[in-house]
């Protein structure tokens, strides 16, 4: 058996006799963003914000933060408008 890295590909011998064999999970880019459904948005209960809507021109939305990039970019901030529900986003 090989220790390999998935990133840079490195490989190396154990020292001692692996007895467990690791376990992969990779996910689907679907499941690593979160993204607030038509259900959940019904719930109202997250924060709002005076911005405006350009869809419709509505001066409040709702918004919330999320990670869509690397641990080492900054979030990216989602917004949804009141009235229409109209979903946008921006990177800081």
């Amino acid at each position: 058996m090989v220790l390999q890295c998935p990133s840079c590909g490195y490989e190396k011998l154990p020292k001692a006799p692996v007895t467990t064999l690791p376990k992969i999970i990779e996910h689907s880019p679907q499941e690593q963003i979160a993204v607030i459904g038509k259900k959940e948005s019904e719930l109202r209960t997250l924060p709002k914000v005076k911005v405006e809507c350009p869809k419709c021109g509505n001066m409040e939305a709702y918004w919330w933060l999320a990670q869509t990039r690397g641990s080492d970019e900054s979030t990216t901030q989602f917004f949804r408008c009141t009235k229409c529900s109209y979903t946008w986003r921006e990177y800081s």
